[in-house]
């Protein structure tokens, strides 16, 4: 496997280009039944179909997903993704961890270094994300990231076979939790 192409570094983790040889761990992931249902989603995809999105990918400008790598072996730890609405300069955020990582406050590091990138370097005016209510571990790293709650769709999430609210939440660059991994790399 070739080395990750680190972008932006933080304290244990770093922002990296995804790799097309990493594909079938980040199929892997995503279709791990813990990631499955944190998406709230209910069925795996398919691998065609994830090959298919990986190339749609990769020639959208509204899409900028990042690797994210552990410093200490350079190995990944999973993804996290802006989804760009540009008119709006708003960005969905999405992140997914690799399952034996999580429980090691990745998700909260991970997340932190995606804003700054999006802030600091994309001209985001806001991100915003999706978390189901049970996720209390997501909420909580979210929250120390930056995240605000902004509102809440009544029971239309699946949880364990219960319907759930969906919390939305977002993020402006003022309430970006410093210092910027960003703008120290940029000396600034």
């Amino acid at each position: 496997m070739s080395s990750p192409h680190l972008l932006l570094t933080g304290e244990r983790l770093a922002l990296g280009i995804p790799r097309q040889e990493t594909l079938t761990e980040y199929h892997f992931w995503e279709n791990d039944p813990a990631t499955i249902l944190g998406r709230g989603k209910r069925f795996p995809r398919s691998w065609e179909v994830r090959v298919d999105d990986w190339e749609r990918e990769q020639d959208d400008e509204d899409h900028a997903s990042f690797e994210i790598v552990r410093l200490k072996d350079k190995q990944p730890v999973g993804m996290t993704t802006l989804h760009i609405e540009p008119r709006l300069r708003a960005a969905e955020f999405t992140i997914v961890l690799a399952p034996p990582q999580r429980g090691k406050r990745y998700a909260e590091e991970a997340t932190r270094l995606t804003l700054d990138w999006g802030f600091h370097l994309g001209a985001l005016s806001t991100a915003w994300l999706r978390v189901l209510e049970p996720n209390r571990a997501g909420i909580a790293a979210f929250g120390k990231a930056g995240f605000r709650f902004a509102g809440r769709l009544r029971k239309s999430g699946h949880w364990l076979g219960q319907c759930v609210d969906v919390l939305l939440m977002d993020a402006l660059p003022e309430d970006f939790p410093g210092p910027s991994a960003m703008c120290a790399a940029l000396g600034s």
